[in-house]
Parts: C-alpha cells; structure tokens; sequence
C-alpha cells in the first residue's frame, strides 16, 4: 500500500475522531438536594388585605377600620413586613407600620405609634 503524505494528512481527522468516541461516557455526579431548613419555610402565611385589617382592629379596637391595605416584605430575606393601609373612608394608602411574625399570628410591631396614628 501506498500511502502519500496527502492521504496521511486526510485520514489525521478521521483517525482523531475514532479515537475520541471509544471512550466510555462519563456518568454526571448525583446532586444532592439540601434539605430545607425552618428559615426557608415560612410559619404563617403572608398578610393580605384581610389578615392585616383583623390585626389593626385587634390591636387598635379604638381606631377608624381599615378601608385598604398592602403589605410587602421589608427587605429580601426579612422577618418584617412594611404594611401601607387607608383608614375609614380613606382609599389612598396614607398611613405605614410593620408587622412581624408572632407564635402564630402577625403582630404589628409598635402599637403605640400605629394606634396613635388611627386615632
């Protein structure tokens, strides 16, 4: 047989390619799935509009009603929620307090000064 240096620079990328696809295929590693922990999971539900008008009314009996509410967290990752909320006739969000999570409830976390605020 004869074999040119032409032909053994063609059959180079043919021969790289054989060798290359005989090797068996590599198994990905398994991943672990981290177990979630009580910070990733949430004790009570978030506040709605409802869930904070019930906590104003029971923590100021004495205030106007609340006509409107929205609540967001305070901060990625915080235990606050920075609740806006409307009294009485009210429909503009003129008011502000935060809520932290109690053993079971939310909890607005001063009082004083939301109820002031309603007075």
């Amino acid at each position: 047989m004869n074999i040119t240096p032409l032909k053994l620079i063609a059959l180079a990328p043919i021969a790289l390619l054989a060798a290359c696809g005989s090797e068996a295929p590599v198994e990905p590693a398994p991943v672990e799935t981290p177990e979630a922990t009580e910070l990733d999971t949430p004790r009570i539900p978030p506040p709605d509009e409802t869930v904070f008008a019930a906590t104003f009314a029971k923590t100021c009996p004495n205030a106007e009603p609340v006509n409107t509410s929205a609540c967001k967290r305070a901060g990625m990752g915080s235990p606050e929620v920075i609740c806006e909320y409307g009294l009485g006739d009210d429909e503009y969000l003129r008011n502000e307090t935060k809520l932290v999570e109690g053993e079971t409830e939310w909890e607005i976390a001063d009082p004083e000064t939301t109820c002031a605020q309603g007075a």
